[in-house]
């Protein structure tokens, strides 16, 4: 019996010297390798960014903050970009939310007047000057009633890229670019090359690479929504005169050669504007890095979008995606930790010339633009985008009618395609909005 309870005492010391384990928010069990008498908070991260280029990207972002403290341990989850809203809304109803999500910039009052999303007020104000590390474009669509819900991570700028070599054929100066819609209806014209009845090159089509919507904006900084009076404003005289414009410059081609460039429209080498067939086009700064890999030295420039007339600015449009918090999340005051970490300084300069993308810190993106990792080109490519974040605007989806513009593309086509006139259009799409807004009450 004496030799039993020694050998059961030295199989407890042992057990007692072990690691402790911890449950983390996955549920699993792991060994605490922190301070003694310390579990380290485990994360869940979920992301889209699964892609050859983007995840080791994201992936050595999280490291980096995983070994920058030995509190909190981060994991990254992938799923795709059909699957990754469905299915937090689905853990969050189950009482099982991931930590941190990436999700739409535009978007985000919706989901915190949903409750989705965490309100962020509590600790933003205990860090001084905190929403000024961003830009401020990109701060407003964060808030809900006044209050956070989210911190912006990436974004992008519409800009206009021309083709020098083409430029210098037709006669143009290659490093003057159009200042304004006339000017860019003219060189166009000079730049349009035909064979015969059909057109080998086109000098620009308003609606390839940019929407129509791009245009309403530029014309006076004004999109289809009123966010300080909380309206449609959709049949403006202005839209009414920006959609005429589209549509007049789009006759002098005819649908049927619009659709055959349409068809050639695509990615990598199919694109139209790399291929020399089209000599300027409207996308985002971002749209560099396909110029860079599948221009073979081409000869480019690139402009902020040039203005409706001298002095109405050049008012552009971006997208992006945020950083939150889902509601309920178990562990939010280390999730925030991660959150700063992730939208700093530091991780954002990583994004940012690792994947030649706008990001949302300030600090962040000017180092990037200044990085030895990219040429002399990519530098002045991208400086060149962060210097256009200032002619940028988001357009949040409101939410009195987050889905209205499904409710304005069909009448902008049959306008562009001649059943009625611009006007008619842009009237009728007001009228469905206004009675979509009533509903929705």
């Amino acid at each position: 019996m004496l030799v039993l309870i020694l050998a059961l005492s030295v199989v407890l010391a042992a057990c007692a010297g072990e690691p402790k384990t911890k449950t983390t928010t996955t549920g699993k069990s792991e060994g605490n390798d922190s301070e003694p008498g310390k579990e380290k908070v485990v994360l869940d991260f979920w992301t889209f960014w699964g892609s050859e280029t983007r995840k080791p990207i994201i992936e050595k972002i999280i490291e980096d903050f995983n070994s920058s403290q030995d509190e909190i341990e981060v994991k990254h989850t992938y799923l795709p970009w059909g699957d990754i809203w469905t299915k937090a809304l689905a853990a969050g109803a189950a009482g099982n939310p991931p930590d941190v999500i990436i999700n739409d910039i535009n978007t985000v009052a919706q989901r915190a007047d949903k409750k989705q999303n965490t309100n962020l007020s509590e600790y933003i104000n205990k860090e001084q000057g905190f929403e000024e590390r961003f830009y401020p474009h990109l701060w407003s669509p964060m808030l809900h009633d006044g209050d956070a819900y989210a911190l912006p991570f990436n974004t992008d700028t519409y800009m206009l890229f021309w083709n020098k070599e083409v430029f210098k054929e037709a006669g143009l100066d290659p490093e003057q670019p159009p200042k304004t819609w006339a000017e860019l209806e003219e060189f166009a014209r000079k730049i349009d090359k035909k064979n015969g009845n059909k057109y080998e090159r086109i000098g620009f089509l308003p609606r390839h690479g940019a929407g129509h919507n791009l245009w309403m904006l530029n014309a006076d900084g004004k999109s289809y929504w009123d966010y300080d009076a909380n309206k449609p404003t959709i049949n403006q005289p202005t839209d009414v005169e920006t959609l005429e414009w589209i549509k007049d410059y789009e006759s002098h081609y005819g649908q049927k050669v619009i659709n055959s460039f349409t068809a050639e429209f695509g990615s990598e080498t199919a694109n139209p504007f790399i291929a020399g067939k089209i000599g300027m086009f409207i996308n985002p700064g971002t749209f560099y890095t396909q110029i860079r890999d599948y221009g073979d030295g081409m000869e480019f420039g690139i402009a902020p979008m040039p203005e409706r007339e001298a002095g109405s600015g050049n008012t552009t449009w971006g997208g992006g995606f945020v950083a939150e918090i889902p509601y309920g999340a178990k562990n939010p005051e280390a999730s925030w930790e991660f959150l700063k970490y992730l939208t700093g300084p530091e991780a954002q300069e990583y994004w940012a010339v690792k994947n030649f993308d706008n990001v949302a810190n300030i600090e962040g993106a000017e180092a990037a633009a200044q990085s030895s990792e990219l040429t002399e080109e990519g530098r002045a490519t991208y400086d060149a985008t962060v210097d256009n974040l200032k002619n940028t605007v988001l357009t949040p989806n409101p939410i009195e009618a987050p889905d209205y513009t499904t409710l304005i593309d069909p009448e902008v086509e049959k306008a562009l395609l001649g059943d009625q006139s611009p006007k008619d259009a842009l009237d009728k799409a007001q009228k469905a909005v206004e009675k979509l807004i009533e509903s929705n009450k």
